[in-house]
């Protein structure tokens, strides 16, 4: 089944197209919804989302916005735009954004399963062009490939002479790869594949690395493979290192893998700096192996040492209990308050908690929402401000998703059990 995330502000919309739209019949699964492009952001990474299907008109962010991001952050994810509003400049902007689907509504079930089929068949398309080994072995070691291959990795290695590097850049660029940028962070990812599987994981990566458009390059390294991620400003390139590091995990390539590592190096904003970035990526992963094979996981420079890490979730998690209530509340907001990128936060989240942050959020939600449900008389539609959404019906479907009940029947049977309950 395909993961299938919808975005659309109109109630109505959402629970036809929920609850009406024969999703198993089309290959598909609806694994989440939200009412506007902010609250999806996070959501999508958390659920492995493959297709996003978005309203152009929101609040907070439309669906061009949301299409934008998910560009810049998960090249991966096909997106379908419904929109109801026949403007030849947003078809365009789609187009310039990389969509390939634009479905005017009101959208019949047969142009949406049509849509639905085409981008199936994409996602499908990519996923053999991993699978056959044999033609990602060739590209990979085939002319310019070979030479880029061994030209990136000469930038990493002690042996290098820091003097040539402008000579690597110059002859890099002639092969099609421009490494100018203001930022620039390594990654040494580490993995146990040998062989054939070496080689099949190694072009996954570089498979992926492709999506970024030219903002990640991949070359062969001495335990697995290393990634060059450049970036406009520390920031940026801190998000893009571990957001490709969090796809990286998932590539179906990658994770059979149990040792899995993958190290980010700090961020250095000079280009003759890369073997600086190399060392504290290659320090951590020493770090973390040295008594025994690592487990699959990411570790970065802010959590060298691993006490950070835990700190830094500690400190997110007192931030929602403080903050749940906020409709508007995001990762980036969380993140900002404990000093992270948003792709830092979200793994060492998920890596401590053993959840998704927008998982743990809900679950949170959830969790107050059935206290005020069993010890006041508060109305439904209150009790959903009051834990955070502005949506009452989005609320009762997460509620009753996350319990089997709508919050009336499980504020009946609280209160049945009070009434059974034997006195003490």
């Amino acid at each position: 089944m395909t993961n299938v995330f919808l975005v659309d502000d109109e109630i109505a919309i959402r629970e036809n197209l929920r609850n009406s739209f024969p999703w198993e019949e089309n290959g598909c699964q609806l694994v989440g919804e939200a009412p506007d492009g902010e609250m999806a952001l996070p959501m999508l990474r958390d659920l492995n989302t493959e297709i996003l299907l978005t309203d152009i008109r929101m609040p907070f962010m439309d669906g061009m916005k949301l299409c934008e991001e998910v560009q810049r952050t998960m090249p991966w994810v096909e997106r379908i735009i419904l929109s109801g509003h026949d403007d030849f400049d947003y078809a365009r902007k789609a187009m310039n954004l990389g969509v390939r689907e634009y479905l005017l509504k009101p959208v019949t079930a047969g142009e949406l399963a049509a849509a639905l089929d085409r981008a199936r068949g994409r996602i499908e398309e990519r996923k053999r062009e991993r699978d056959n080994l044999t033609h990602l072995r060739e590209r990979l070691l085939s002319g310019n490939a070979f030479m880029k291959d061994k030209l990136l990795a000469s930038l990493f290695t002690e042996e290098g002479d820091p003097a040539d590097d402008d000579a690597v850049m110059t002859q890099l660029r002639k092969l099609g790869l421009n490494l100018s940028a203001p930022c620039y962070v390594v990654l040494d990812i580490s993995f146990e594949a040998d062989g054939d599987r070496r080689m099949a994981c190694r072009s996954a990566l570089a498979a992926l690395a492709e999506l970024s458009r030219g903002t990640v390059f991949i070359c062969s390294g001495a335990k697995g493979a290393r990634a060059l991620v450049l970036g406009d400003h520390p920031e940026d390139a801190e998000e893009r290192a571990y957001s490709f590091a969090s796809s990286a995990m998932h590539l179906p390539e990658l994770e059979a893998e149990e040792h899995l590592l993958i190290a980010i190096g700090e961020t250095v904003e000079d280009f003759h700096a890369l073997r600086q970035s190399m060392r504290s990526a290659r320090h951590l992963r020493h770090l973390q192996t040295a008594s025994g094979p690592a487990p699959r996981s990411i570790i970065g420079g802010s959590s060298r040492g691993g006490g950070y890490g835990d700190h830094a979730v500690g400190k997110a998690r007192l931030y929602l209990e403080e903050h749940f209530s906020d409709p508007n509340l995001m990762l980036q907001d969380a993140a900002e308050a404990v000093h992270l990128s948003q792709s830092h936060l979200s793994t060492i989240f998920s890596q401590e908690t053993g959840v998704t942050f927008t998982q743990y959020l809900t679950a949170l939600r959830m969790a107050k929402a059935r206290e005020l449900l069993e010890n006041s008389g508060l109305r439904s539609s209150q009790i959903a401000q009051d834990v955070g959404y502005n949506d009452a019906h989005y609320f009762s479907y997460l509620f009753k998703k996350s319990t089997g009940m709508t919050p009336s029947e499980y504020r009946r049977e609280r209160e049945a059990a009070k009434k059974i309950q034997p006195e003490s």
